[in-house]
């Protein structure tokens, strides 16, 4: 137990494995040391072999979100979706053959990079309940990154449609009209969304490209500067302002923004 809460999975496992099946049935030491097992393969990214003992810790801890949302992504990633969605609905309190039930499976696909059956789960919430928030956002944002730029807008407007408080449609809305070059359009969409959330650093980056776009540098450096106060670490904001002020004949000041960029590079979830 104090080598697993040392986030030593490995030497846990190592342990605990020759123990579990020792251990007498329903006692409190083998539930304790079935589930720390079944967590510490989960850790261990041994996924296949972590689903038996949290099964096995489920059927007494019917009620414990924790366990049901580790239990829920280990199913997705060794495929069995029926079988996650059962699990996350009980860590989210939605019911399992509900839309909500849907909604987070594909969230919960989706940071798993796995877009294709994400798409297909909601669809499927979308058949139970056709004007369910966030639904057609994500489906918005799967055909953006995916390149697919009509099917993108549409989506990301009937999110949109359905809940018009949404800042994060309002951004990707704006993304797609920027990447369609449509300047106008995208500047009054971005606002929207900057109107009803100032602290996000993503829709002022775009503005400082739409902006810039615009023959309007002043406005653009503008939006590019309080998109770094917000998120200071972010290379791409960095980088654009570097190439606004080089445009602008500012070299020393560009000079030291391309300099920030590259010591930003690779860094964790950063452009």
């Amino acid at each position: 137990m104090a080598f697993y809460h040392a986030d030593d999975h490995v030497k846990a496992i190592e342990l605990l494995t020759p123990i579990v099946p020792k251990l007498q049935p329903d006692t409190i030491e083998r539930r304790e040391a079935e589930q720390v097992l079944g967590l510490a393969l989960y850790g261990a990214g041994r996924l296949a072999e972590a689903i038996p003992h949290l099964e096995a810790t489920r059927a007494w801890a019917r009620d414990n979100t924790e366990l049901h949302y580790f239990l829920g992504l280990a199913y997705l990633q060794t495929g069995k979706i029926d079988a996650a969605r059962s699990a996350l609905a009980v860590s989210f309190g939605v019911p399992p053959d509900g839309a909500g039930a849907d909604l987070v499976t594909a969230q919960m696909l989706i940071r798993l990079n796995l877009d294709e059956p994400a798409e297909a789960q909601l669809k499927r919430a979308l058949t139970k309940d056709s004007r369910l928030p966030q639904a057609n956002f994500l489906l918005g944002q799967i055909a953006l990154f995916r390149g697919r730029l009509k099917d993108a807008a549409d989506l990301t407007r009937a999110e949109i449609e359905i809940n018009p408080g949404n800042a994060m449609a309002w951004s990707q809305l704006g993304d797609v009209l920027v990447r369609e070059a449509k300047w106008q359009e995208a500047i009054a969409m971005l606002q929207r969304s900057i109107w009803i959330n100032p602290f996000y650093s993503a829709p002022y980056i775009l503005l400082g490209q739409a902006y810039a776009k615009s023959g309007q540098p002043a406005t653009a450096e503008g939006m590019l500067r309080r998109a770094i106060q917000y998120d200071p670490n972010n290379r791409a904001a960095h980088y654009m302002l570097a190439q606004l002020l080089q445009q602008m004949k500012r070299p020393d000041e560009a000079k030291a923004e391309f300099a920030i960029a590259e010591k930003l590079v690779g860094q964790p979830g950063r452009p």
